[in-house]
């Protein structure tokens, strides 16, 4: 059955910004006097909503903040790094302007808040490919609750199974499969096991891309 619609991760996906993420946690813990490290941000809040990543660590140290305070300290620090920063993935632009020219309904589904939302679309000049975008921020429950992606595909008028989701992250492929839609997955680490239950492992989105063209899994997404 051919796909309507693509819903795109966006941290890991669209833009290598797990890095920022990373250092900014690390940067802002280090303000309160805690040391984290790049492995346990990958361990604890990859993929997460914002604020579970500062629920979390405001469990893990301790922390005697509102996790609140936490919060905004980690979105203006990663905002500031992806505006100095900010390139889009090698294979972003190719694909978007591929699904686009396909007449392919193009959605975004993200654990960020939208002021990081919109700082990745505005430093990568990529906002005008999504006729959607969606925020786990406005959901009860963040990623790996399908509901972000579920959310995508009513505001595109799409069926949850006529959606592809395109992640990175293990939270996130585990919320597009539950939301019964196929999940390729495009890792930085292709051989990790888990992604083992994805629709499909592609080592960048170039070659996922040229998976869709030859498979035509996507509708009009084709060798022509």
């Amino acid at each position: 059955m051919q796909k309507d619609a693509v819903i795109f991760d966006m941290d890991g996906v669209l833009i290598d910004s797990e890095p920022y993420w990373r250092q900014a946690q690390v940067d802002v813990l280090a303000g309160y006097g805690m040391t984290a490290t790049f492995d346990d941000c990958i361990r604890l809040t990859m993929g997460r909503r914002l604020d579970d990543i500062a629920k979390i660590w405001c469990q893990h140290f301790n922390l005697n903040i509102p996790s609140e305070e936490l919060q905004l300290s980690i979105m203006q620090a990663v905002v500031a790094l992806i505006r100095q920063h900010g390139e889009p993935k090698r294979g972003v632009v190719s694909l978007l302007q591929t699904l686009q020219g396909a007449g392919v309904r193009i959605a975004l589904a993200t654990s960020s808040s939208m002021p990081i939302i919109d700082a990745v679309l505005n430093s990568l000049s990529i906002s005008q490919y999504f006729s959607v975008v969606c925020s786990a921020d406005n959901e009860e429950h963040g990623k790996p609750h399908p509901s972000v992606y579920l959310t995508a595909a009513q505001k595109l008028d799409v069926a949850a199974n006529q959606c592809v989701v395109i992640e990175d992250s293990v939270t996130g492929m585990i919320a597009g499969l539950a939301a019964g839609m196929t999940t390729f997955a495009v890792p930085d680490n292709i051989d990790d096991p888990r992604f083992a239950v994805a629709s499909g492992r592609f080592s960048s989105l170039e070659e996922l891309e040229q998976h869709l063209i030859k498979t035509g899994e996507v509708k009009g997404v084709m060798v022509r």
